[in-house]
């Protein structure tokens, strides 16, 4: 991976840190003074997300990492570890926002001054929203799933953080307009949908960063494009026995291509590597095998599966190599 690249993940995993941690402080303080159990809830979701953040910032440091002995295949799997990781910890915030909700429902508690709340809460979200843009931005420039997933977090927060401020405004308008009507059940029922939203970002992230360790294979889009570019190429009759997965921010491809029986060895070479530069120029932080066979139009099976040639073209290739051999022999 280009340092440059390396450099800016781990900046915005920087950032992404210095952010949460402030506003963990903010929350909680808020939170605290005014007794508001969602706001305090948001503060623990902040926290969570802060350990995240801290998690997220290793694993790109730890994912831009050459590959070594151990791990012949590069370091990107961290980043899928790392969400993996901070999928189960927002996971068990929301269990925890869920009970202290449910205790304040039935236990009742006032929110003193909770305009205060609704003030933390708008910076939060307005703080949020830009942060994730940013992450995102990297997130998907450097192919970083640590960083994707954060900005999601942060997204996740902007809404759950609107949803506090709205239940909180509606505490404070209704203490100005109709102080006798009872309205601080409001505030554990916004919680209780905080962490409905957090544990539904939970799941999401869960199945993004699983796929990664369970070796799925990359998505249509991408199998799609490798087959593409094979045809496009024109001198390639085959691409078959195709592998594919991702490891973090890399690609590995493994594949078999058939190219014309009469090239030699270092043609059918040269073929081979030629694909593969065209591959790694669409993805440079890619793993890419490719296996060159020559092709008579025999077509077993294995080949057959990814042939590019037509069923006539097929069948002239295989009579005139036919033929060749029968002149050879």
């Amino acid at each position: 991976m280009p340092e440059s690249m390396g450099s800016k993940k781990v900046k915005a995993a920087s950032i992404s840190v210095a952010s949460n941690a402030f506003l963990v402080v903010a929350k909680l303080v808020i939170g605290i003074l005014i007794g508001s159990v969602s706001v305090i809830s948001e503060a623990i979701h902040s926290a969570v997300d802060l350990l995240a953040a801290v998690i997220a910032w290793f694993a790109v440091r730890i994912s831009g990492q050459p590959a070594d002995k151990e791990h012949p295949y590069g370091h990107g799997k961290y980043e899928n570890l790392s969400g993996a990781i901070e999928a189960a910890l927002i996971f068990f915030a929301a269990i925890w926002i869920v009970w202290e909700a449910v205790a304040k429902l039935r236990h009742g508690g006032a929110v003193e001054a909770p305009g205060w709340g609704v003030a933390v809460m708008t910076v939060s979200a307005l703080l949020n929203f830009v942060v994730s843009g940013y992450l995102m931005k990297i997130g998907k420039k450097t192919d970083s799933l640590a960083l994707i997933s954060d900005a999601w977090h942060l997204r996740t927060d902007v809404w759950t953080s609107v949803g506090v401020l709205a239940g909180l405004a509606v505490i404070w308008i209704g203490k100005l307009v109709a102080p006798s009507v009872n309205l601080y059940w409001v505030d554990p029922v916004a919680a209780i949908l905080v962490a409905l939203l957090i544990a539904h970002a939970s799941w999401e992230l869960t199945r993004q960063a699983t796929g990664g360790l369970l070796d799925e294979s990359l998505p249509e889009s991408d199998v799609e494009f490798i087959r593409t570019t094979a045809i496009q190429r024109g001198d390639i009759r085959s691409l078959h026995d195709l592998k594919t997965r991702k490891s973090g921010p890399e690609r590995i491809i493994d594949a078999h291509v058939a190219v014309d029986y009469s090239l030699s060895v270092l043609e059918g070479h040269d073929k081979g590597k030629s694909y593969k530069g065209m591959l790694l120029e669409h993805w440079p932080m890619s793993w890419v095998n490719i296996h060159v066979d020559p092709c008579d139009g025999s077509c077993k099976p294995p080949c057959l599966s990814g042939c590019l040639l037509s069923p006539s073209e097929r069948a002239n290739l295989h009579a005139a190599w036919m033929n060749r051999k029968k002149n050879l022999d």
